[in-house]
């Protein structure tokens, strides 16, 4: 061989191991779009882009999340949002899909994960985040990293309200078959429980201690641990939120019990119909029969319905509960209007 052969095989052999530390292996995907984030980075999709740096594009994004030939994390953002969901589609049926995006699809290639992942890929080292490098305008990125999951707060409050809208039959039979409350409507009257489905009954709302503790893998509520018991009525969701002093502070003879804090949170709801919140804090999607699940997110609240049913209240301020608001007269016209300004899946 010569010397010129020498080198080339030489710069071939380098060209590869770059090529192998720089390919991704990818683990997951998830979109980042109004209808559809992830909600433990923020109440809204504004907040959720806000979080990884990005500009809250109202076509969203894909975010591709994997690691490279050195076990380093890397979280892509692309803007082909289609392919990403046709891949996560894919993987929920069982089909092998390969997303590898194209080249000039990247917005970003950002160092971490922004979420907790309980995989890693085989024959690299564990994942770690990659040595921090400066972007060309010389600044050093931080790695993302999930929230932290690990005491109550608004990611953790986020998270409970995920658990509540994808396991909606188990937490909805809790409350029918708990017995030990008396059921009441949002307008405060006492109710006799009644089945799921039924919108000319009024369902229960009484507001109730749901122990939640915290799943090992994403910090979700733990559905096995779940026990309902009795607590105050829920009143009329037109009523005023408590008053406040000029530093918006509670005043002295303001109610600070859950029965007042829900009271609030159904005020606050209601005044999006008038002044629309940021993009993506109200969302609707599919729910069996023909309903719809919506969700609403604020400063320090949860909102969790479906439109032919009860909603679920979860505040930052009140760890590990639950809060049921049964539909009485008020609840019904409430989540109708918030599904009509709501954004859905396309």
């Amino acid at each position: 061989m010569t010397g010129t052969d020498e080198a080339a095989a030489a710069t071939a052999a380098a060209e590869a191991a770059v090529t192998a530390d720089e390919a991704l292996y990818v683990l997951t995907a998830v979109l980042l779009t109004p209808a559809q984030f992830p909600s433990v980075l923020g109440d809204d999709f504004p907040e959720a882009c806000a979080a990884l740096g990005l500009e809250p594009y109202a076509g969203g994004y894909g975010m591709v999340l994997g690691q490279d030939g050195a076990g380093a994390r890397w979280t892509v953002v692309v803007d082909d949002v289609s392919l990403v969901a046709v891949a996560i589609a894919s993987w929920d049926c069982g089909m092998e899909y390969d997303l590898s995006p194209d080249e000039r699809t990247v917005v970003a290639a950002l160092p971490g994960w922004p979420l907790e992942l309980a995989v890693a890929a085989p024959g690299v080292a564990p994942p770690h985040d990659p040595e921090p490098e400066p972007d060309d305008d010389g600044t050093v990125l931080p790695p993302l990293t999930p929230p932290d999951t690990s005491v109550w707060g608004a990611p953790q409050r986020r998270l409970g309200a995920d658990e509540v809208a994808l396991q909606w039959a188990m937490w909805r039979e809790q409350i029918s078959d708990g017995g030990e409350a008396e059921a009441a409507s949002p307008d405060g009257e006492a109710q006799a429980p009644g089945p799921v489905g039924e919108a000319e009954a009024d369902a229960e709302a009484d507001p109730a201690d749901v122990t939640a503790e915290k799943a090992p893998d994403d910090g979700r509520p733990d559905a096995d641990s779940i026990s309902v018991a009795a607590g105050d009525d829920v009143t009329d969701a037109d009523s005023p939120p408590a008053p406040a002093d000029a530093t918006g502070t509670a005043t002295a003879d303001a109610p600070n019990d859950l029965h007042a804090r829900v009271e609030q949170v159904l005020a606050e709801v209601r005044q999006y119909l008038d002044s629309p919140p940021p993009l993506g804090r109200v969302r609707s999607n599919f729910a069996p029969g023909g309903a719809r699940m919506l969700r609403a997110d604020g400063p320090g609240w949860s909102i969790v319905a479906r439109t032919d049913d009860i909603a679920f209240v979860l505040l930052d301020d009140e760890p590990g509960q639950v809060v049921p608001v049964g539909r009485g007269p008020q609840l019904p016209g409430l989540l109708e209007a918030l599904d009509a300004m709501a954004v859905r899946p396309s």
